[in-house]
């Protein structure tokens, strides 16, 4: 019987358009999320844990400011070369995945592509070294996908601070964070054009965790609301410039979708690779049921499917790469990196979907892995823009020519 665990591994470690420095960095994102990560993914989804421990080592290997210059604590790396780490650690703990994406692309390369170099140094350093947990404040109750018009936080300048009032919902590493690119309203009169970006210590006075969430799946990234209450924050901590950070927004969404892909991708990989296992060793009527030709159409849909989320997920990643701060919310990467993430959370469903089928009643009970993976579907359609909204962004630039 061929060993198809080596065979997944062995494709997947040679993208057809990775350099060879790019495949070395996911075969060592790979290995270290198999023996490093996955030994933590069974507890964070039993007890909604937070392994403490987890950042330091991974910025100890250097995996966290992978877009980040090195004389800020980065490697100075590309987008593509993120989304592939990402997509190692997510096969082996997508729930640690999550948390990862949220410190090292909404936090930490947020605030490299857009704040000031004093900003930078003070915050980068302890960021890519896992010293410093991020998170990024957008969501707030009562507004979803109309984020920025129903944005009621704000933000009024009092002498040398800015002081915050609101709160902010569904934030990953919110529980957890050190440091936080916060959003809130300068100009109150101005809709979305009053909006300005803060970096937020969680030790600033008014600043609260109001409660950690408990989630159906990425259950131990830890999620929560968090409240601002006369919450100082001192003026030389805005990102950009006062009522501009609509554009940092923006141009951050779109980063955020070219790397939820790489989750759909980890998660659909594994499901695939744990599939193909249990089709090979689980008997039936004398035989593996990997032999039935019903289970073998399974598997075979899901590699393609697999096969076309990684294709157009390096695509559109290698397009992103190259956005200019301030480019994005428009234009033909803004329809890219929507259709990315709306297409590969799609075929991850359909892969996971197939990959419980296979798995019957074993995959159905809770504490499997398939079951564990299933569980993650729900957040990749909903989460950085719904499907729906994805549709609408897709759709709009593609009515307006795609122009810039």
């Amino acid at each position: 019987m061929p060993d198809t665990d080596q065979m997944l591994r062995n494709d997947a470690a040679r993208p057809f358009d990775l350099s060879p420095e790019q495949r070395e960095i996911l075969d060592q994102a790979d290995r270290f999320g198999r023996n490093e990560l996955y030994p933590l993914a069974e507890r964070m989804d039993n007890e909604e844990w937070w392994p403490e421990e987890a950042f330091p080592k991974i910025g100890a290997q250097g995996f966290f400011g992978i877009t980040v210059a090195e004389e800020y604590g980065g490697l100075g790396q590309d987008l593509v070369t993120a989304g592939i780490v990402l997509q190692a650690f997510s096969r082996w703990n997508h729930a640690l995945a999550l948390s990862v994406v949220a410190h090292d692309n909404l936090c930490m390369n947020n605030i490299y592509r857009n704040a000031n170099d004093h900003l930078r140094r003070k915050y980068l350093p302890d960021l890519c070294s896992g010293k410093k947990v991020g998170a990024l404040g957008l969501t707030e109750p009562g507004a979803g996908s109309d984020a920025l018009g129903s944005m009621r936080t704000t933000a009024k300048r009092d002498g040398d601070h800015y002081v915050l009032n609101g709160s902010k919902i569904y934030i990953t590493n919110g529980a957890v964070a050190d440091t936080l690119l916060v959003y809130a309203k300068t100009n109150p009169d101005a809709g979305a054009k009053g909006i300005s970006a803060f970096i937020v210590e969680k030790d600033f006075p008014g600043f609260k965790v109001a409660q950690k969430l408990t989630k159906m799946g990425y259950r131990g990234s830890q999620t929560a609301e968090l409240v601002f209450e006369d919450c100082r924050v001192p003026a030389e901590n805005l990102v950009g410039e006062e009522n501009r950070g609509v554009a940092v927004v923006m141009s951050g969404l779109d980063l955020e979708r070219a790397m939820i892909s790489p989750i759909c991708l980890g998660v659909a990989e594994r499901a695939l690779e744990i599939s193909l296992e249990y089709a090979q060793t689980r008997q039936q009527f004398g035989k593996p049921i990997g032999s039935f030709q019903m289970v073998q159409s399974m598997l075979a849909e899901m590699y393609v499917s697999v096969e076309s989320m990684r294709a157009f997920n390096l695509k559109v990643l290698a397009e992103a790469a190259e956005m200019e701060v301030g480019a994005g919310g428009r234009g033909n990467i803004h329809a890219m990196t929507a259709a990315s993430v709306m297409y590969c959370a799609n075929a991850c469903h359909d892969v996971l979907d197939r990959g419980i089928q296979v798995h019957g009643g074993a995959g159905y009970i809770w504490e499997s892995e398939m079951n564990r993976l299933y569980r993650s579907i729900k957040l990749l359609e909903i989460g950085a823009g719904t499907t729906e909204v994805r549709k609408m962004i897709i759709a709009g630039e593609l009515l307006k020519g795609m122009g810039g």
